[in-house]
């Protein structure tokens, strides 16, 4: 029952469960983009049980900036609403740039127009926020067929 043997087991066959450990994210990247220092916090420590390496910017702006630098990430989970440079046009930009990291938005807003325009902006997906265990075990498996 040890992890060796689930991480085995997962190579093998590619399932993912629930019950994931460390040793089946091979350290995928995420850039968590996000105004709440709370909600970043939440988000940092949720995924780093996951075994993602996680790196934190607090508006889309610094997103964009850090791609400029050289900076690539497997995932960013964007917010909507932020100050300086909001999700929505920060993904446009990260897109217009040829990011072709997986890019999945986090809102805390219900309403479906406002979903379907942040989609517009060129997300993969969009989620409520916070992040769930079952959330996290969905973007794992899309990451896992992604770059693998």
């Amino acid at each position: 029952m040890g992890s060796s043997s689930s991480k085995s087991a997962m190579k093998k066959n590619g399932s993912s469960k629930n019950n994931l450990t460390t040793t089946t994210v091979n350290k995928f990247s995420v850039l968590v983009v996000d105004d709440d220092l709370v909600i970043q916090r939440i988000h940092k420590v949720f995924l780093n049980r996951f075994g993602f390496e996680t790196q934190v910017v607090g508006n889309g702006k610094e997103a964009v900036d850090l791609y400029r630098s050289g900076a690539s990430f497997h995932l960013v989970l964007m917010d909507m609403e932020m100050p300086i440079m909001d999700g929505p046009k920060a993904t446009r930009e990260l897109r217009g740039m040829g990011v072709n990291s997986m890019i999945v938005g986090m809102t805390s807003r219900d309403r479906d127009s406002e979903k379907q325009a942040f989609m517009g902006a060129g997300l993969d997906d969009c989620y409520m926020k916070p992040l769930t265990a079952d959330t996290i075990t969905s973007l794992l498996q899309q990451l896992n067929i992604k770059y693998h």
